[in-house]
């Protein structure tokens, strides 16, 4: 039986002023409970509340009023332009922005101040009622916003502690953003629930993160490269316990210089923001490079494969699922299969042990060139390989013979288009081998550092 979501909340004994520390400001728990409490009061009976999640004590404060209040909470990127931040307003149909500075906003918008208190004696809202609206977005349309249950977000954080033997006697240290499932679920959520403490470094820096001292690091693969890319802040890092990255596959070179710098081997987790985090490897488990391990406590896997093929799109079910997109029930339905298992989008592969591998999207990731299936992420991992490359994204180009043909997308110093492709050919099938190559100056990438390939330039 899960526990409600904000039991662990409360401040435990030997409560520590520093107990979560954002962007250098810290707050105790007590603090943080009577500042949000202050906020509950004000906004209890509304709707649906935003928060304009910046990295600081404010966004924190905001969340933990919304969840005290049972008020469903909208994280609303910083940086989003107008129209995307106008959609999610609207879309949402939320009516207070929640907000540590003075914006202009198209709703009443309600200050947070980390120095506010009040104290909210209020029962724990029910479980099985919206904690979260995240938006999400597809490959068309708007994003759409996933309703994310209290229930939902307990379980969770609840099967990673138990994975990752997650305590209160650990520190996490992270710099992500507090508007997805990584930064704000798992980096706030995840420590105020098991009691432990919390250093977000503002930003991912290699030397913010060497500086935190911190038992628990979450980055994502960009933020990992740098570190790896900065030895004396890697190696700053060995006394750590867990180094755990997700939102994208970490290329098999970073996992190696990271155990090479660091002595220990990271670990990987998959999920989604339908799905918040269904697969992991353990603590005390096997860590290997292109994996994302097993499922967690409840959750169920399985590939649906095309026949004869040993790839296929991720399907699962378990407690950690969505409620569906909001105001949108044909998205919702076309979400599950027949048989109501929830259909990721993602392809991968599961080993006889039962260790998962993501290959990548089944929109963009999986080629079928020549009559055979390809995943984009098994030939950028041979890219990476090559000491010259450092970054690379595959796509599958239309090809009047082929079908497809593999394009790749790099970024590398001093290395010609027919060596890259004879090295692919060489560490893999002779049909995985890019037919083109492409060099640019940098990927674009996506806030969470994920490659943003419907914006490469055309093959």
């Amino acid at each position: 039986m899960t526990a409600p979501l904000l039991t662990s909340l409360a401040a435990p004994d030997g409560d520590r002023p520093d107990a979560l520390s954002v962007g250098g400001r810290a707050l105790s728990r007590e603090e943080l409970l009577g500042a949000a409490g202050a906020v509950a009061a004000r906004i209890a009976g509304a709707p649906v509340v935003a928060v304009r999640a910046t990295p600081t004590p404010e966004t924190v404060v905001a969340v933990v009023g919304g969840l005290l209040a049972g008020v469903p909470v909208v994280p609303v990127p910083p940086d989003s332009g107008p129209a995307e931040r106008d959609h999610i307003l609207r879309d949402s149909g939320a009516t207070l922005l929640l907000t540590g500075e003075d914006v202009q906003a198209p709703i009443e918008t309600v200050p947070v101040d980390p120095a506010d208190r009040a104290a909210w004696t209020k029962p724990e809202p029910d479980p099985e009622s919206t904690a979260f609206i995240l938006y999400t977005s597809g490959t068309t349309g708007a994003p759409k916003g996933a309703l994310i249950s209290r229930r939902a977000v307990a379980a969770d954080l609840d099967g990673l502690a138990a994975a990752w033997a997650w305590t209160a006697e650990d520190t996490l240290v992270h710099g992500l953003p507090l508007f997805h499932v990584h930064g704000l679920v798992l980096g706030v959520l995840g420590p105020l629930r098991v009691g432990s403490r919390l250093v977000h470094t503002g930003k991912p820096t290699p030397a913010a993160y060497a500086a935190a001292g911190g038992s628990l690091y979450f980055g994502v693969p960009t933020v990992w490269n740098r570190i790896a890319r900065d030895p004396d802040s890697a190696r700053a890092l060995a006394s750590a316990r867990l180094l755990v990255s997700g939102s994208a596959p970490l290329p098999a070179p970073v996992f190696r210089d990271l155990e090479r710098l660091t002595g220990q081997r990271p670990i990987e987790r998959y999920g989604m923001t339908e799905t918040l985090i269904t697969i992991s490897t353990r603590a005390d488990g096997e860590r290997r490079p292109g994996y994302v391990g097993t499922p967690l406590s409840g959750i169920s896997t399985r590939i649906a494969t095309e026949e004869g093929a040993e790839i296929g799109e991720l399907q699962l079910t378990g407690p950690t699922l969505f409620d569906g997109y909001l105001n949108r029930p044909e998205a919702t339905a076309g979400s599950y299969t027949e048989d109501g298992w929830f259909r990721t989008g993602d392809i991968a592969a599961i080993d006889p042990d039962g260790f998962h591998r993501i290959v990548g999207r089944a929109s963009t990731d999986m080629i079928k060139s020549g009559g055979y299936r390809i995943g984009a992420g098994e030939v950028e991992n041979a890219l990476l390989d090559h000491p010259a490359v450092r970054e690379a994204a595959v796509v599958g180009a239309p090809h009047e013979d082929l079908g497809q043909e593999i394009v790749a997308y790099v970024v590398a110093d001093g290395i010609g288009e027919q060596e890259l492709i004879d090295f692919v050919a060489s560490q893999l099938s002779v049909h995985k081998r890019p037919r083109k190559v492409r060099f640019l100056e940098a990927l674009p990438r996506n806030a969470m550092g994920k490659p943003q390939k419907k914006l490469l330039p055309p093959a």
